[in-house]
């Protein structure tokens, strides 16, 4: 994601996307992204089904 933001990664980072890249299960993409937020490293952008992730260059 970092070779491509802020531009890039069209629709930011998604449990879906997650998966895809890592064959991690559903679960653990939705655990570690939401811990990639509360980190502060992704914004989490809507709710749901339709949560995505983008990097966070704020802070």
């Amino acid at each position: 994601m970092l070779d491509e933001e802020p531009e890039g990664f069209k629709g930011g980072m998604t449990a879906k996307k997650y998966i895809a890249l890592t064959k991690a299960s559903k679960a653990t993409a939705t655990r570690d992204l939401q811990d990639l937020a509360a980190k502060k490293l992704f914004l989490c952008i809507g709710e749901g089904r339709s949560t995505r992730y983008e990097i966070n260059f704020q802070d």
